[in-house]
């Protein structure tokens, strides 16, 4: 939808996701999505370095919780902020996310990371809320026409227990 009135480039930032070949077959099947789909050509790809400390820190006494909750809100703050970090110092006037898609996340929550990263850096966030008007359905139809593998779960499982030490 973006791509009609965006030049538009793709962040792959999801240090959320485990084990790592979970992530990069989620991160092989978002470059074939830009040679299979109409709006791939032309789409830049940034895939920073997989960065699963990253998470761990943001989620560090989480690990039991159930999905939609802290741990939840905290990966869409890291994933967000770093979004619209990147934007800032690529000189964009806007982010956004597909993050409310998932019929499992709470696009108010992920709405309020993203104005909050907006506020932090100045780079626009573009306000969405993907599953309504049969979104979610329709990329389930297109992962489908495109052949695209489509995740059991949002990346998070299981979490890695980590240490951290104040210095």
């Amino acid at each position: 939808m973006l791509s009609a009135a965006f030049r538009l480039t793709l962040l792959y930032f999801n240090p959320n996701i485990a084990p790592r070949d979970e992530y990069d077959l989620r991160l092989s099947e978002l470059r074939r999505l830009l040679t299979v789909s109409p709006f791939g050509a032309g789409v830049e790809l940034i895939a920073p370095e997989y960065d699963r400390d990253a998470f761990d820190r943001v989620a560090h006494g989480m690990e039991s919780e159930r999905e939609g909750g802290e741990r939840c809100r905290r990966c869409f703050e890291l994933r967000l902020n770093y979004t619209a970090e990147t934007a800032k110092s690529l000189g964009y006037e806007y982010f956004a996310t597909t993050l409310t898609v998932g019929r499992r996340k709470s696009a108010q929550a992920v709405n309020d990371a993203g104005e909050a990263a907006e506020r932090a850096t100045g780079v626009r966030f573009l306000v969405s809320d993907m599953k309504k008007r049969g979104g979610e359905q329709e990329s389930v139809r297109l992962s489908r026409e495109w052949g695209l593998y489509r995740q059991q779960y949002c990346g998070c499982k299981p979490v890695t227990p980590v240490s951290i030490v104040h210095c």
